[in-house]
């Protein structure tokens, strides 16, 4: 929904719901780090939870969660929100990066070029209204190690393998890529172990010998 913010105390922003008397409380936890709010700016919101209080309906927003994500790719992707390309998962440090997987029933219908749009423009709308943050469009697939390998992106993957018993697996990347890989503070290789719940390890090809035991 579209809010304008009406005042900000203690960190905590008050908006008035555009086309109602209704405030909402948008608390520190749910803005974005990146983001800096004013009085009289309007800016789009998500709605977590609406209650009942003494003092009357309570609505709390957020831009920090990662549904906020999915409903602007709603917004500005019509297959998404027809149904014909879902979103399998979400996993979102605001402000900084979002990885999100899809995919698509529909053998025509390419769920990540869909959700990308053509030059970039779909995704670029989203990138916008976060404010810059970056978003990494992953194809979901059955097949775990192919799918961890997308996961790292935006970094080249050589090779995954993987620990079923206890859902650990190794990324071996190019040495030159290993820093992309793991991400500043290791922002990537975390964002991607959320994403496909597993405990990934990252190590660069001069290292590979060893670590898969001379299997190419």
């Amino acid at each position: 929904m579209t809010a304008l913010i009406r005042r900000i105390d203690n960190g905590t922003v008050y908006l008035e719901i555009s086309g109602t008397q209704m405030e909402a409380v948008m608390m520190p936890s749910d803005q974005s780090k990146s983001e800096h709010y004013s009085v009289g700016t309007t800016i789009k919101v998500y709605v977590k939870s609406v209650g009942a209080t003494n003092r009357g309906t309570r609505v709390v927003v957020s831009r920090s969660h990662k549904d906020f994500v999915k409903r602007l790719f709603e917004i500005e992707v019509p297959e998404v929100k027809a149904g014909l390309v879902k979103i399998r998962k979400i996993v979102r440090e605001a402000g900084y990066r979002t990885k999100m997987a899809v995919y698509s029933d529909e053998p025509s219908v390419d769920a990540v070029g869909a959700c990308i749009g053509q030059k970039g423009v779909r995704i670029n709308a989203v990138v916008q209204e976060l404010g810059g943050e970056k978003i990494d469009i992953i194809g979901w697939c059955a097949d775990q190690a192919q799918f961890i390998a997308r996961a790292l992106s935006p970094a080249q993957v050589n090779m995954v393998k993987i620990n079923e018993d206890d859902k650990t697996a190794i990324a071996i990347v190019p040495d030159e890529k290993l820093s992309l890989a793991i991400g500043k503070q290791g922002q990537n290789v975390r964002l991607a172990a959320k994403l496909t719940d597993w405990k990934i390890d990252v190590k660069p090809m001069s290292a590979a010998p060893e670590l898969i035991g001379g299997q190419n």
